[in-house]
């Protein structure tokens, strides 16, 4: 490939395998990584097929997303046919010779969580995952996308994947964040600027000034929503705070081998003159927590905005999308997000449950109580993630202020019918999605961030967490 080149270029290049007709390819991947919904379903396939899996110590597995996360978890689960999922994945992984993040395992987590903690994930690498929040990893400078069961079969067995080349799309940050203002915030409101369909089939590379200002934790959480714009992948170019983080991580390169890879991979990003097929500005300061209003995550708005009249979201909803995703949440037009009463909080997810996310909610929470007829949960994302905060005394702060405090999973993320918030009940959540019934049977969910959380469940209703002075933690 001659002439200027994004930072998808580069990775494509060196992982192609064989250019196919009408702008596909096969392509070489790097990591398969697993969890116990799909991946001991594609595990198993594959075993009845009679094909091994092909590179065995570049496949993990953990369990996540059907583990209940109550204290003193065993096998058994809420979650109907959970333990089954959970038995026949650990079977398949063992008799695959895979590595597997067990219930009870230090290195257990949600999977996209776990993957840059133990550094499985690296700047360069092609990745993938039976889960669509896979994008989440292209924060570490990788190209990760997600995958269904029978492509993570195939690339099991042979190592490839074919792909149909995805268009690029540059999101330019412009400015920083402004204080109070989080990456989860920053995501809500690409979402809500471009449409939950807005980047359909393209990568999307995350660049500018707003985007280099932001931790490799908060990188994560903006990667994360990419699905939730129909992107194929996200990713940001690899900088010395992804180095930082990766270093004497498990997997990560050791000694020498360190060294040449650190060569490597400061020269994976894009071409000052190379060409995206779209490009989208955002400014990060005008930018201020957001809060959804629906049933879609691109129906999202500021804090401190009203429940928007059809004129100002017809670009991006049909009517009748709007009126049943008012009548779903029981909203009208023009009535007020800050201080909608709720009924329960959530901190947690693949989205927000890192350790950074649980030090600023605490830091708001510290010294408060959760209103009263608020059910509020953290769930860490990782044991690791829960075992630091617990060293950093973080449980005692969520637990005085009226939080359970969990084991880690995905959890109240997804309902599926396990563990439910309950019919009706309105949720403040630091989840990826708000879809109908997404946590439960009509349960109505209110994306923000972590803080604004922890903000509402003190208030008892929606709020914004920059009127709570934080105190040290």
């Amino acid at each position: 490939m001659s002439g200027p080149q994004t930072l998808f270029d580069r990775i494509w290049r060196t992982h192609l395998v064989r250019a196919l007709p009408e702008d596909v390819g096969l392509v070489l991947i790097d990591r398969v990584l697993l969890h116990e919904r799909t991946g001991g379903v594609a595990l198993k396939s594959l075993q009845a097929a009679g094909r091994p899996v092909m590179a065995p110590a570049q496949t993990f597995c953990t369990m996540d997303h059907v583990v209940d996360t109550f204290p003193g978890r065993t096998d058994k689960t809420v979650m109907p046919t959970g333990t089954s999922f959970i038995t026949q994945t650990r079977d398949a992984a063992r008799e695959a010779g895979i590595t597997l993040f067990d219930i009870g395992d230090e290195g257990q987590g949600i999977v996209h969580v776990i993957s840059p903690e133990h550094a499985l994930v690296l700047p360069g690498a092609t990745l993938v995952c039976p889960d669509s929040h896979t994008c989440t990893q292209g924060a570490m400078g990788a190209l990760a996308w997600g995958i269904g069961s029978t492509e993570a079969e195939h690339a099991l067995a042979t190592g490839t994947l074919r792909i149909a080349r995805p268009r690029t799309m540059r999101i330019t940050v412009a400015n920083r964040l402004a204080p109070g203002v989080t990456a989860k915030d920053l995501a809500l409101a690409v979402v809500a600027k471009i449409s939950a369909s807005g980047a359909r089939d393209h990568v999307v590379e995350y660049a500018g000034e707003g985007v280099e200002a932001l931790s490799v934790e908060e990188r994560l959480t903006l990667c994360n929503m990419a699905t939730e714009i129909a992107a194929f992948t996200a990713i940001v170019a690899p900088d010395d705070k992804v180095f930082e983080y990766l270093e004497g991580r498990a997997y990560a390169p050791k000694g020498e081998a360190w060294d040449l890879a650190l060569a490597e991979w400061r020269g994976l990003r894009s071409d000052p003159d190379a060409v995206f097929d779209r490009e989208v500005t955002i400014d990060a300061a005008e930018i201020s927590p957001m809060v959804t209003w629906g049933v879609s995550p691109q129906q999202g708005a500021p804090i401190g905005s009203a429940v928007p009249d059809y004129d100002a979201v017809a670009d991006r909803d049909s009517r009748e999308a709007y009126d049943r995703a008012l009548g779903y949440m029981d909203l009208t037009p023009g009535q007020p997000l800050e201080g909608l009463p709720i009924g329960a909080a959530f901190i947690g997810s693949c989205t927000n449950s890192r350790i950074s996310d649980l030090r600023r909610a605490a830091a708001l929470l510290k010294g408060r109580r959760v209103a009263a007829g608020v059910k509020a949960i953290c769930v860490p994302g990782s044991t690791r993630v829960k075992h630091q905060a617990e060293a950093e005394g973080l449980d005692r702060v969520f637990l005085d202020a009226g939080f359970e405090w969990r084991e880690s999973g995905c959890s109240m993320c997804f309902f599926a019918g396990g563990e439910s918030f309950g019919e009706r009940q309105r949720v403040v959540s630091s989840t990826n999605r708000n879809f109908e019934s997404r946590q439960g049977p009509q349960t109505r969910s209110h994306l923000a961030s972590p803080e604004t959380v922890a903000a509402s469940a003190i208030r008892g209703a929606i709020a914004d967490p920059r009127k709570l002075a934080p105190e040290p933690v």
